[in-house]
């Protein structure tokens, strides 16, 4: 076999059943076996994996090498040692429980030589509710930059690197990682990269979340992932020199990395373990959290961070737990502006400015988010047949200023009224059954309540939202010829949702069958 254009390089340890899915995946590529091989490392898998590998070389043992070794504990050594072993133009890492699309490859290779790139990105998306940041596959292009581009946001190893880029700057990956390993990696490829360029034409690769949620990313524990931020942090500042290139990626890992340790799961810490964390955090964030990364941020991020920076950790708790309530917290309306009373809000200790706080934009979706309080069957104002849906808005009387307020259900929008009360105002809405109905399909369906107002600042619609206890009885109601079971639900997430569905004789015999002989055995 000659030099192959691809090399594919997977490290595996306990990915079964994906990995089958994977390894069919490349060898079905539209490449070819003959311009492609596949180095596989085994780290100690003890689900069987191993011998799954052993039978792909025994199948194609001018394709498939594998290797085996003792766990290492993370990616990073067995990547090495497929990378090590490459002999293609180009290298392609796939995650052993991910998968290709048929041409992938092909396409990949034919783009980097037509354009003379060092590094190529497929788009990826995700599977089974998988995230991937998806704004630097938004088109095709020839040529991306690392700093003025989404890229820092997809720093995974999952694309096609010329060999040669790689060899020549001695690039591997950081074996004192047990996660995360890759970004550095990544990031110095595409550091050094004449071009790199991006193919958004097609899905090229599909990153699994499996079933198990076992994906290191998934599975890494709190320490390992505050390490992991610490090392990305100490890499950058250590490649990039200070200014707005390195803010450009640093943003990133301040958004992600470092932020999402500042969220619920912070709070179930013990004391002494959240006085560490923030402790640390502080510290990355009085060496490396500019003002232009500040400027960058997300207002909620950007909040979250300085806090830890300059606040003590009883204050820092408090946030937290007001950004991942359900509500917002008090509000300041003044001069038409809306302010979030959050953690800082005219602390002239922490001298945040006004506009951290400025919710002005999101005013009409924060008014639109309302609590059910009662669901009941009745007469509209005509005498017809409707469901009442009741809300309170403690918001709206804050806006007494040409606000109106709509409730739908689908494509229904229901009679509504609008009346205040002692600290907010009290919506009610009719739903006339013949209109539901008419809406429904032949097979019915279901449909959430939503709230949609508009305001001088601007329009906004939430799903109404309700407790568990709240309810009304499930009612057959007949149009024409047809007879549907009707039933006003509270879903898994406390949305109001109304399920439509037609009743047939297989339903009605379903439904006897579980019911008679009464007390049957």
């Amino acid at each position: 076999m000659g030099t192959p254009d691809v090399s594919v390089l997977v490290a595996v340890y306990n990915t079964m059943p994906y990995l089958r899915t994977c390894l069919d995946s490349l060898i079905g590529q539209s490449l070819g076996l003959d311009r492609l091989e596949v180095i596989a490392v085994d780290d100690g898998s003890t689900d069987g994996g191993g011998d799954v590998l052993d039978q792909y070389a025994e199948r194609y043992p001018d394709q498939v090498r594998v290797f085996h070794q003792p766990n290492s504990g993370g990616p990073a050594v067995p990547s090495n040692i497929a990378l090590d072993h490459a002999r293609g133009r180009y290298v392609f890492f796939i995650g052993a429980d991910d998968f290709l699309g048929v041409e992938a490859l092909e396409r990949l290779v034919d783009a980097a030589d037509r354009w003379g790139s060092d590094v190529v990105l497929g788009r990826m998306v995700g599977t089974n509710k998988r995230y991937v940041h998806q704004e630097v596959y938004a088109e095709t292009r020839e040529r991306i930059g690392l700093f003025d581009s989404a890229l820092p946001w997809a720093l995974s190893n999952t694309k096609l690197f010329r060999r040669e880029l790689l060899e020549r700057h001695g690039l591997r990956f950081r074996t004192d990682m047990p996660m995360g390993s890759d970004q550095p990696f990544t990031l110095q490829a595409c550091y050094h990269a004449a071009k790199i360029s991006v193919l958004a034409d097609d899905e090229y690769y599909y990153a699994v979340k499996r079933d198990n949620a076992q994906n290191i990313t998934y599975a890494s524990n709190f320490e390992e992932r505050l390490r992991c931020a610490e090392e990305l942090v100490s890499f950058v500042a250590g490649l990039i020199e200070p200014g707005s290139r390195r803010d450009a990626v640093l943003l990133r890992h301040f958004s992600w990395e470092v932020a999402k340790l500042l969220r619920a799961e912070f709070l179930e810490l013990a004391a002494d373990a959240q006085q560490r964390v923030q402790g640390r955090i502080r510290a990355l964030a009085r060496a490396h959290l500019t003002d232009g990364i500040l400027a960058a941020m997300a207002p909620a991020l950007r909040l979250r961070l300085t806090v830890a920076r300059d606040a003590e950790l009883e204050r820092l708790r408090e946030l937290i737990g007001q950004q991942a309530a359900n509500s917002l917290p008090e509000v300041v309306v003044e001069d038409d502006r809306w302010y979030a009373c959050y953690v800082g809000f005219r602390d002239p200790s922490l001298g945040y400015p006004d506009e951290w706080y400025d919710i002005t934009g999101q005013a009409a979706k924060v008014m639109a988010g309302m609590d059910a309080t009662g669901l009941e069957w009745g007469r509209d104002a005509s005498g017809a047949r409707a469901l009442g849906v009741t809300a309170r808005s403690r918001w709206m009387a804050l806006a007494d200023i040409g606000t109106t307020v709509r409730v739908s259900l689908g494509g229904v929008a229901g009679a509504t009224s609008v009346e205040p009360d002692e600290s907010g105002m009290v919506v009610r809405t009719d739903f006339v059954i013949d209109r539901l109905l008419g809406e429904a399909a032949a097979n019915g369906g279901r449909q959430a309540v939503t709230t949609h107002v508009t305001a001088p600042m601007g329009t906004g619609s939430a799903l109404l939202r309700a407790s568990r206890g709240l309810a009304a009885p499930r009612i057959l109601a007949w149009r024409g010829l047809r007879c549907y079971f009707v039933s006003p639900i509270i879903n898994r997430k406390g949305q109001v949702v109304v399920a439509i569905a037609p009743v047939t004789p297989r339903r009605v015999l379903a439904r006897l069958s579980r019911i008679w002989p009464p007390g049957g055995k």
